[in-house]
């Protein structure tokens, strides 16, 4: 009884260990290839648990996701000479994994496999388009004329091409150096432009205003002068009209006229010396408040 227990959980155990040898799954993000001794017999694209023969057959797995091919930097030479240094990567994904097997076997392979069409590709677009095309002007359908080539280089490895784009598109180092120091020079010589401008502008500026001023000034002038003349002309006026009343008006204007003088030769010139008669014409208002005229009338 016990040989007869033991043989059973020996076979229960060969058959757990045949069907697990038997059984395989295949997830969603994936496709299988069954092989028998190297010979494809099977191709698996959708989910679920699927058998094979152990020991005879082995399954291949690829991945059904979009993948990326990174590229190395190229230096490409475009329609008007100009070289630019390129890098750009390439996005794709596993479409017929039989063919994909039996021309590429891996993932690990497609760089060695795809990067030169997708190089060679790359070279033969943006060497028949401008500089302007490929930085600036048209560079998103260079993008898919490029990938329109691959894809149909492609197919006999069973790859579909998703897109192809240019990180960067730069131009060679000694390039760049000559085309920045160009660009400064450039720059520089507006910025000397642009003050030269700026310097004239300010020069015709201050010139206005400084004819203006003299203009304004000189009116002033002439205004302040006519109107002090005029202003003049009035106060004598009115001494002449004032002086020719009567006899004491005279006295008056007199005696007025002399102390104006007292105070623009004495009072207003300090530290002046001078040297006269007491009894001069000049002081006779000192001796006498009428003057000698008035002293004479008395």
């Amino acid at each position: 009884m016990r040989t007869f227990f033991a043989a059973v959980l020996l076979l229960l155990g060969a058959a757990a260990a045949a069907a697990y040898a038997s059984l395989f799954i295949v997830h969603q993000n994936q496709q299988a290839i069954v092989l028998r001794f190297g010979d494809p017999r099977n191709i698996i694209t959708t989910p679920g648990l699927n058998w094979k023969i152990p020991g005879v057959e082995t399954v291949e797995y690829f991945d059904k996701r979009i993948l990326d091919l990174d590229t190395a930097p190229q230096e490409v030479t475009v329609s008007d000479q100009k070289r630019l240094v390129v890098d750009a990567f390439t996005r794709y994904r596993i479409t017929q994994p039989l063919k994909f097997y039996q021309t590429v076997r891996s993932t690990q392979n497609v760089r060695s496999t795809l990067g030169p069409i997708v190089d060679s590709s790359m070279r033969r677009v943006l060497g028949n388009a401008s500089f302007a095309d490929v930085v600036r002007d048209k560079r998103e359908d260079l993008m898919k004329r490029i990938a329109r080539q691959v894809n149909e280089e492609g197919k006999e490895f069973g790859i579909e091409v998703v897109d192809v784009r240019i990180k960067r598109a730069d131009l060679p180092r000694p390039n760049s150096q000559s085309v920045f120091a160009r660009m400064k020079s450039e720059r520089e010589r507006e910025a000397a432009e642009f003050r030269a401008e700026g310097s004239a502008a300010a020069n015709r500026i201050r010139a206005n205003a400084d004819r203006e001023v003299t203009v304004l000034t000189a009116e002033a002038t002439r205004k302040s002068e006519q109107q002090r003349g005029e202003g003049d002309g009035e106060r004598n006026r009115i001494f002449a009209d004032a002086f020719g009343k009567d006899e004491a008006s005279r006295d008056f204007f007199a005696f007025y006229r002399s102390m104006q003088a007292y105070d623009s030769s004495m009072a207003a010139n300090k530290g002046t010396r001078m040297l006269l008669s007491p009894d001069s014409e000049f002081f006779r208002y000192f001796n006498n408040p009428l003057g000698q005229a008035g002293q004479a009338r008395k």
